[in-house]
């Protein structure tokens, strides 16, 4: 079917631009159309960059070891800082922007999130290695990956809303799985970057012996993350507002506005509704008369009243202890990957300056490549066939059962036993909760409350990556690794269970819902 027997499909009066695609066009699923691939672009560079940005602290770390410790291991409070400081800022990203682009809409507050990568990106790249000393080189760039963190953060709920606000039920899952599997990409182009740049610094590191110009690598694979974001910068800030997100807010409004009409015909007085309007002289003995004011309720207090009812709470603390008790293992894991590395003989613990980096790097590759890419894929040829419940409880359960297994096998394990139950882990991982947490929240609540109860849920996840980025080093010296994967196990079952307060979302319409419980309220 071409893009012009879909045109004549497409319902009179629904444009083909991005203001809104949801239509039927009757292929299966993951065959994405020319407007949704454009969406995709668009709203995916946003996941693209989480992963780029945030996994590549990982070698970026290990080249300021020789640039500013001369090899030496970075101080351990810092390390666990400079790790932790993009989720830091991410958590304030998810909150803030999650807010307002319900309270304002989408369109006012789409792109600025691509605007703060921007400037973080460029001021940490900026770090003056050469004039402060180590530790205040190290303090320099967090405090700035704080800010790209708020970014990045931010772009949780944005990208969410935007893409669920405008899919086709039965593509939401579909559409909202390729918009994070662009997670995966990042870290495959990251890596990829990562040893291209080393192989064109190889003479003067390897051969000349200037370990120093790392300074150089790691600058350049930052600041290549900045391509993207320039090149959909534009389009973000010009997206349009969705039919939906309109039609959501006309609906409260008009809820309120009911509400008002029967407060006032019930007697009930609200000095803050209503006003008196003055009469002539001529009719000075007939009663006031009251004229109603319709005031907009706060998003803040809307967002409350919501969650009060117990149906609608149990569904908030499921997305987001279920992304909270993810977060915690998958990026305790993925931050600390040089535990990994070390197990297959790829840490970089022999040789030169540059052959240490390529091997990490190499290692770094190899992992992505095996696990980390080909769940996310599987996710999206799978969702709308499986679901998103089927595809979450599983995953946590595999992803127990592979960590149960390293964790008991940790010190006896050979390497390719190890490579091998690695890449299932992280398999399962993103065939499995690490996408389906993503698209929980933007699927199973109504679009009034979209962003912000996304951004809460994503806070709720960081939150869980803060602790594992802080307290893995040190969990890992002081009870010893296998113990350490052991909580993660623990994680990945409560995960499962949490998963159980969770409806499946496949085919469901939360608006219509809302519309329904809406006019339930006013019957009432």
């Amino acid at each position: 079917m071409t893009e012009t027997d879909l045109e004549s499909k497409r319902p009179v009066g629904l444009k083909a631009g991005l203001e809104d695609f949801d239509y039927d066009d009757g292929r299966p699923p993951f065959i994405l159309t020319r407007v949704e691939l454009k969406l995709l672009s668009i709203a995916g560079v946003g996941f693209f960059l989480d992963a780029y940005d945030l996994f590549i602290i990982n070698p970026v770390s290990t080249m300021l070891q020789y640039r500013l410790y001369d090899g030496k291991s970075l101080p351990t409070g810092l390390e666990g800082f400079l790790k932790a400081a993009a989720n830091i800022g991410s958590v304030i990203g998810q909150f803030t922007f999650g807010y307002l682009a319900d309270a304002f809409g989408r369109k006012a507050v789409y792109g600025k999130e691509l605007m703060l990568i921007i400037l973080a990106t460029i001021l940490s790249i900026s770090t003056p290695t050469g004039t402060l000393s180590p530790n205040g080189s190290l303090v320099y760039l967090s405090i700035f990956r704080i800010m790209l963190g708020v970014g990045v953060g931010g772009d949780y709920p944005m990208s969410a809303s935007v893409t669920s606000d405008r899919a086709n039920l039965r593509k939401r899952g579909t559409m909202l799985a390729y918009i994070f599997s662009n997670q995966g990409l990042g870290s495959l182009v990251g890596s990829i970057a990562t040893m291209l740049t080393l192989l064109a610094y190889r003479h003067v590191m390897d051969v000349e012996g200037k370990t120093s110009k790392v300074d150089g690598v790691w600058r350049i694979i930052v600041s290549l993350s900045l391509i993207p974001a320039f090149g959909t910068l534009y389009q973000r800030l010009t997206l349009a507002e969705s039919k939906r997100y309109t039609k959501s807010r006309q609906l409260t409004e008009n809820d309120d506005s009911s509400m008002d009409e029967k407060k006032w015909k019930e007697g009930e007085e609200d000095p803050s509704e209503t006003k008196v309007v003055a009469v002539d002289s001529e009719a000075e003995k007939a009663p006031p008369v009251k004229a109603i004011v319709h005031k907009k309720k706060a998003h803040f207090r809307e967002f409350l009243i919501y969650f009060s009812e117990w149906r609608h709470l149990k569904i908030l603390i499921g997305t987001c202890m279920c992304w909270f008790l993810l977060d915690i293992a998958f990026y305790g894991i993925n931050l600390n990957q040089n535990v990994v590395l070390q197990q297959i003989g790829f840490d970089g613990s022999k040789g030169t300056a540059w052959n240490r980096l390529f091997k990490i790097a190499t290692g770094n590759l190899i992992i992505t490549i095996l696990g980390f890419v080909p769940g996310y894929y599987v996710t999206v040829l799978t969702v709308e066939y499986l679901g998103r419940k089927v595809i979450q409880i599983q995953g946590f359960l595999m992803a127990s059962l592979f960590l149960a297994i390293l964790a008991g096998k940790f010190h006896t394990m050979g390497k390719a036993p190890f490579v091998v139950c690695f890449a299932f882990l992280q398999f399962f991982f993103n065939f499995g909760a690490n996408s389906t947490t993503y698209m929980y929240p933007a699927e199973v609540l109504p679009t009034r409350f979209r962003a912000s109860a996304h951004g809460f849920s994503a806070a709720c996840g960081k939150a869980g990556a803060i602790i594992s980025a802080l307290a893995f080093n040190q969990l890992s010296k002081s009870i010893g690794t296998p113990s350490v994967l052991w909580i993660f196990f623990a994680c990945c079952i409560a995960g499962a269970v949490f998963t159980l307060l969770l409806p499946e979302t496949k085919g469901r319409d939360p608006d219509v819902i809302d519309e329904q419980e809406l006019m339930e309220r006013r019957g009432r």
